[in-house]
């Protein structure tokens, strides 16, 4: 390793260490953290139960279900399975509240908002939504329940902010598994793009942003680029290798005299890449790394898309955005489809594609530290409840991380230590 990249991971290494003054004062913090969102909850037990869930969440608990959060506080375990899984409560208020803590303490006018479903395996088809479908989790198809979760990335840090459980049409149309579950009479069958859609309509003004990033289910979308585009936003969205594109920029074919100028051919992605020179390949830092910086290459032209069958949209100059990354020594390319001006940096292509893996940390972030998976319900509002209280813990423990970077920012620990002390206390 270079010198000046082994000085740089020396004092990143020298900023990870954690102090023990870092944790005093957690258990306040967390008291004070629950109030602004226990004053959406009606009844007093309801809050405190709020607030036995979330401390729960946030624990050295194995396993984070009701069960094993009611018994740490040493408390029966039905009265916090109603509070979760029966007490019609509305969760919406409380992702109200944590979007509008997000946007105050993370909110940048360059952010992102990046959307990713996320697969939760369950045995069965009694749990609500639950049935055969893809899970990432697995990497093949399986049942699961599947949430679609919206995030917020800028130059601070990222969390989660809001979920949308897919139901897919066959739930939807069954009124026997609708009841037994409690689905509400107003909820109909959305596609993951639709329910994107709605809470970016909910939200989307309330967290500034210039950016929204998704992974390839959205990116090979036409009809969802293009409403992304009648809504006015700006979009980074990958697409397959083998998406369909027309260079604007390559030299079309000779004019023979008459009829229509003859345009480019359309061709993979991964073709066009495959015959681009070194030139034009940009070198970007994107992060530090063990070894020293993160490298990746960028490459970018103007293009026409092929659009979805039904071509509800027509066809639309967008940019073609390749990056170019190593991965054990092996070069691994990933696609993506913008709508933003050609000569924007690359480099800022790279930082809005870096945001959905920011989104993966968010993940393992609520899955391991916050139990995001850890439930055990099958209704339509204990998975929502549950949901809630977990992405909420999971802001808690970002907080703590910041505070943690900076004891007098307001912020502390980084989580797997936060946990210990709360399980000690």
């Amino acid at each position: 390793m270079e010198r000046r990249f082994a000085v740089r991971l020396q004092k990143m290494m020298a900023e990870a260490v954690v102090g023990p003054a870092v944790l005093e004062g957690t258990l306040e913090r967390l008291e004070q953290f629950v109030e602004p969102f226990g004053k959406h909850l009606r009844r007093s037990e309801q809050r405190v139960n709020a607030r036995r869930y979330v401390s729960g969440l946030v624990s050295n608990l194995k396993r984070k279900n009701v069960e094993s959060i009611a018994y740490q506080h040493d408390q029966d375990r039905q009265a916090l399975q109603k509070f979760i899984g029966q007490t019609p409560w509305d969760h919406r208020p409380l992702i109200g509240e944590l979007v509008r803590q997000v946007a105050a303490e993370l909110g940048t006018a360059d952010g992102i908002l990046a959307f990713d479903p996320s697969a939760f395996p369950k045995k069965g088809a009694q749990s609500v939504g639950v049935q055969r479908q893809w899970c990432g989790r697995l990497g093949k198809v399986d049942n699961c329940q599947v949430g679609v979760y919206m995030g917020y990335v800028s130059r601070h840090e990222h969390a989660l902010v809001d979920v949308r459980l897919y139901l897919p049409e066959d739930w939807a149309k069954d009124h026997r598994r609708r009841k037994k579950c409690g689905v509400p009479r107003a909820v109909r069958f959305q596609t993951r793009q639709e329910l994107i859609l709605s809470m970016l309509a909910e939200h989307g003004t309330r967290l500034p942003h210039a950016w929204i990033a998704g992974d390839e289910e959205l990116g090979r979308s036409a009809e969802f680029r293009g409403d992304l585009r009648a809504l006015g936003e700006r979009y980074l969205l990958a697409v397959p290798s083998n998406t369909k594109i027309r260079d604007l920029t390559a030299e079309p074919p000779p004019y023979r005299g008459s009829g229509r100028h003859p345009q480019g051919p359309f061709v993979r992605a991964d073709v066009w890449r495959a015959a681009l020179p070194n030139s034009v390949w940009i070198p970007v830092d994107v992060r530090d790394g063990e070894q020293g910086p993160l490298i990746v290459r960028v490459a970018a032209t103007r293009v026409i898309g092929t659009t979805d069958k039904r071509r509800r949209h027509p066809a639309a100059e967008e940019v073609l955005v390749v990056i170019c990354r190593e991965d054990h020594g092996t070069a691994v390319y990933d696609y993506y489809l913008a709508n933003a001006p050609p000569d924007t940096p690359a480099a800022e292509f790279a930082r809005v594609a870096k945001a959905e893996h920011r989104i993966e940390d968010c993940f393992q972030r609520a899955k391991s530290e916050a139990g995001l998976a850890d439930y055990e319900v099958r209704s339509w509002e204990g998975w929502h409840h549950h949901q809630t209280l977990s992405l909420i813990a999971t802001w808690f423990l970002t907080q703590e991380t910041r505070r943690g970077k900076n004891p007098h920012s307001g912020f502390d620990s980084p989580p797997s230590a936060l946990r210990h002390c709360l399980a000690a206390a």
